[in-house]
């Protein structure tokens, strides 16, 4: 499995953000990283450095006017004299009119929530981020069966011209687009803790893409707004959009049926290509608690997955710092690596 990482994926480090009503300290730390590296090089795998693609497949979901802001808010905010990370403290009723001029009006138009602080790390790390889920991708286009994007800062929160939950830029929707130039349609499966509302958000308009999510249920758990299971895509994406929220607490045997139903709809849709937004949130011992997946869980989740038979891209997204961190993804990887080897060929 070719691997995909830049250390400078590290130097975006927030220190807290606001979370009802209290500052704490942010759960998406560098030392992430650390853990997942262990696990990539206990399986044998070596990391590579991503290509640098430029802007053009972050262009490709994003727009022109929020890569503008993410690449120069930090040093305009500076200027005003205000925190040392951007943290936003008015938001638009509605993002459809004026353009605000100043950070700090766009600032409020593009970050969506106090879980997203830009600092003097950031646009370079989600950056290199983003080339790690496109330059997996091109692995992929290229004849691999499947790669590994270790993305950090993760992805699926964020929209088109919206940062959220510690995410930037959408990795995950950055691999899928670039993967419809050679395999037509495509899959996005999303196993996160939470919704992945970046990524459907992206989509939703679109039958070229379908959008899947196992995530515990919105109604009571971030992202909140969207990720209900009556949404069902609009326009040309009727149909091509389905959420499967669990109930707070949910463990193996929920989450694994809802794999499956995620699964058999990927199935049915027939796409050339798979992405897979992998977090490890929903892990029993993440430290956000929302749902009660053991290693075991992901263990099987792997094999399901890599029974699609598919192209696949593995996307990185959530999963924080606990004991549980590094075998979830282990058993994940191992178990997807070895259905892999001794199953059909892909």
């Amino acid at each position: 499995m070719h691997v995909c990482f830049d250390p400078i994926q590290k130097t975006h480090a927030p220190e807290t953000f606001l979370v009802s009503g209290t500052w704490r300290p942010c759960p998406e730390v560098p030392a992430r990283v650390d853990r997942f590296l262990s696990v990539v090089r206990s399986l044998g795998l070596f990391p590579s450095l991503p290509e640098d693609h430029g802007l053009a497949p972050l262009a490709a979901v994003h727009t022109a006017e929020y890569l503008t802001f993410l690449q120069t808010i930090h040093g305009r905010w500076q200027g005003l004299g205000g925190s040392r990370h951007v943290l936003p403290n008015v938001h638009p009723a509605s993002r459809d009119g004026v353009y605000p001029r100043s950070p700090v009006g766009q600032a409020g138009y593009h970050l969506g929530d106090t879980a997203c602080p830009i600092t003097a790390g950031t646009w370079l790390a989600a950056y290199r981020s983003a080339q790690c889920a496109a330059s997996a991708a091109d692995e992929v286009r290229l004849g691999r069966r499947h790669a590994y994007a270790l993305c950090r800062p993760p992805g699926h929160h964020a929209a088109a011209d919206l940062a959220g939950g510690f995410c930037y830029l959408n990795n995950a929707a950055i691999a899928a687009q670039s993967l419809r130039a050679d395999f037509g349609r495509v899959a996005v499966f999303d196993v996160d803790l939470h919704h992945g509302n970046g990524t459907q958000s992206i989509f939703y308009g679109r039958g070229d893409v379908l959008t899947v999510s196992v995530h515990a249920d919105p109604t009571d758990f971030y992202p909140f707004f969207l990720g209900h299971a009556a949404e069902r895509g609009r326009g040309a994406g009727l149909g091509a959009n389905l959420n499967l929220p669990l109930p707070l607490g949910s463990g193996d045997g929920p989450w694994l049926a809802a794999i499956e139903s995620g699964l058999e709809r990927i199935a049915a849709f027939s796409p050339g290509a798979l992405v897979v937004s992998l977090g490890l949130d929903a892990s029993a011992d993440d430290p956000l608690a929302g749902l009660r997946v053991s290693p075991d869980g992901f263990a099987t989740a792997g094999r399901l997955i890599s029974a699609a038979c598919l192209p696949t891209v593995l996307v990185q997204e959530g999963g924080y710092l606990s004991d549980a961190l590094g075998p979830c993804l282990h058993r994940f990887l191992f178990a997807f690596l070895e259905a892999r080897a001794h199953g059909p060929t892909c």
